[in-house]
């Protein structure tokens, strides 16, 4: 007889840092003996690994979803026949913890879902990467200063915006979720930072547990590393100051990026990893561009020879680039803004108020009167977000569940 637990896991985006996750708490998993599946979205170019993955949907069925909630504004109300082969899939390997990650892209029918969560009595452990959960559409409010999700939505000043809709059904789908995500006997929220907590517990799902667990990163891949970027680049002499974004804009801070480059003498030399040829005629011909890298191993042999890494970002959970930054010994300037102020809680940076720019330039000319005043002490770092550590957390809290 298979004495093995089973652990299932449904994410519907399997790439990115979300993906990164699920399959790294897969692998702990595994290593434990756990049975896991993964259930994920049917995605564009997504090449299926030869673990237990299991794709829910097709090209044609996202695609009548993602109309028809642009459509009507109820997004999650669709997908009808891949939720039923999903929770049919569900009930058929009896999984003894499931594990919801990402579920606002479209690939699932969360009424449907959420009745199978509550009639099957399985624990449950949500883990939230962004707001959306408890919000009538968007993941996040902060640049909107909106605070309408904590008694419920209406006139949302961003409802065209991902997941976008034509019309504003945010008072409707804000009751909706509130009834769908409320009265789960065995659920436990997870959030990868204490600002997150927060807000979950001031939300209408204030009812539950939530435990943070932070994200990691892998530090074989992100250390110091050797590297002849400067002289290839020509900031021998300089002061290098690095920004790393794959979406870049007001909300990453590329704004504060190119008024620094008006305000900062040529002695420095600001470099911006994860641009395109759209973005490369917004900058100064004083700021290095560079649209990506080959692998992970170069970006952090960019982050060692940076001098600085600076993340004004407006909006953010718990950015991996300042982890990635400081693995590689690096010291962090960002905005207090969001989850990224924690990451900075073992030292090696600043934290500046946000939108303050000055600040942000007092503190570049303060490293460079004091560099020691920012120094990264890296094992002191790793040991706070190694991510196999935080996969261990993982399932340490699965197992809880299961022998409770």
């Amino acid at each position: 007889m298979d004495n093995s637990k089973k652990l299932a896991i449904i994410n519907a985006i399997p790439y990115g840092s979300t993906g990164k996750i699920v399959r790294g708490i897969e692998e702990i998993a595994r290593d434990k003996s756990w049975e896991t599946f993964i259930y994920y979205s049917w995605t564009k170019n997504y090449k299926k690994s030869d673990r237990d993955n299991i794709m829910v949907g097709s090209f044609l069925d996202k695609s009548i979803h993602i109309f028809f909630s642009k459509l009507t504004g109820y997004n999650g109300c669709f997908s009808f026949f891949d939720t039923w082969r999903l929770i049919r899939r569900l009930k058929k390997e009896k999984p003894d913890v499931i594990n919801l990650h990402i579920l606002h892209s479209w690939s699932v029918n969360l009424p449907m879902l959420f009745s199978y969560i509550k009639k099957c009595n399985i624990p449950v452990i949500w883990t939230m990467h962004d707001c959306w959960a408890f919000t009538g559409q968007c993941p996040h409010f902060v640049m909107a200063s909106c605070d309408k999700w904590k008694t419920g939505c209406h006139d949302c000043p961003q409802y065209k915006a991902y997941p976008s809709a034509y019309v504003d059904r945010t008072k409707t789908m804000w009751g909706y979720k509130k009834k769908w995500f409320n009265g789960v006997k065995n659920l436990t929220v997870v959030t990868p930072s204490a600002w997150l907590s927060d807000l979950v517990k001031k939300s209408f799902l204030g009812e539950y547990p939530v435990k943070v667990i932070h994200n990691g990163i892998d530090p074989s891949v992100f250390q110091p590393r050797e590297s002849d970027f400067r002289e290839k680049y020509h900031c021998e002499n300089k002061t290098v100051l690095l920004g790393v974004a794959f979406d870049w804009g007001q909300r990453k801070g590329l704004d504060v990026f190119v008024e620094l480059a008006k305000r900062l003498d040529d002695t420095y030399r600001i470099v911006l990893v994860g641009t395109n040829d759209e973005l490369d005629k917004q900058l100064p011909q004083n700021i290095i561009s560079i649209h990506r890298t080959q692998n992970q191993i170069e970006l952090a042999e960019i982050y060692s020879a940076a001098d600085i890494f600076l993340n004004p970002t407006r909006e953010d959970t718990y950015p991996t680039v300042n982890m990635e930054s400081l693995a590689c010994g690096t010291p962090v300037i960002t905005f207090c803004t969001g989850g990224s102020p924690e990451i900075l809680q073992w030292g090696g940076g600043r934290v500046c108020p946000v939108d303050d720019i000055d600040a942000f330039e007092r503190a570049i000319l303060e490293f460079r009167e004091n560099p020691s005043a920012m120094k990264v002490n890296r094992d002191d770092i790793i040991k706070q977000i190694d991510q196999k550590e935080k996969y261990r957390e993982y399932l340490n809290l699965v197992t809880e569940l299961v022998e409770a």
